[in-house]
């Protein structure tokens, strides 16, 4: 069993303060938090750090009890990465402490998850085994733009 959005979302405001024994987030608060989560993880997959985090197709999709694939070393980058947007809607200031365990977390986190991009130079000379005598082709082509699905990875055009 995994850890569910809610999980990510009472963390975050236990990072700030807002510990569950003490204080009860309304359901719009609730909400708030879920999508800047989303938006995070989704930000987060743009850079390559692919976590198994299920990116919703859309805004509020999605409930605050589905399960996520997110292993245990990527709890602590999401907590605090969270509790640090998600501060100042509910007027509070973030510890410095937390500023520093984000950052080393995070760091954490890309050492271990993120898949580098392809790179490859554009018109870069193939050399002289790899040249295709029958199309003159003497440079490499550049890099192919790269296809982003969702979490079932099917294309719809």
């Amino acid at each position: 069993m995994g850890y569910t959005r809610r999980d990510f979302i009472d963390g975050a405001l236990e990072e700030i303060g807002l510990a569950a024994y003490n204080y009860d987030a309304t359901a719009e608060e609730l909400t708030s938090a879920m999508r800047r989560l989303d938006s995070m993880m989704a930000e987060w997959n743009a850079r390559g750090i692919r976590i198994g985090y299920p990116i919703p197709s859309g805004p509020g999709t999605g409930e605050l009890t589905d399960e996520t694939a997110a292993p245990d070393s990527a709890w602590e980058a999401i907590v605090t990465g969270l509790a640090l947007r998600i501060a100042p809607s509910f007027g509070k200031t973030v510890m410095q402490d937390t500023r520093a365990n984000f950052v080393r977390a995070y760091q954490a986190l890309l050492n271990i998850h993120a898949q580098p991009s392809e790179v490859q130079p554009r018109k870069m000379p193939l050399g002289g085994g790899n040249k295709n005598y029958w199309s003159n082709q003497v440079f490499t082509t550049g890099p192919q733009d790269q296809i982003v699905t969702g979490d079932d990875g099917v294309l719809e055009f």
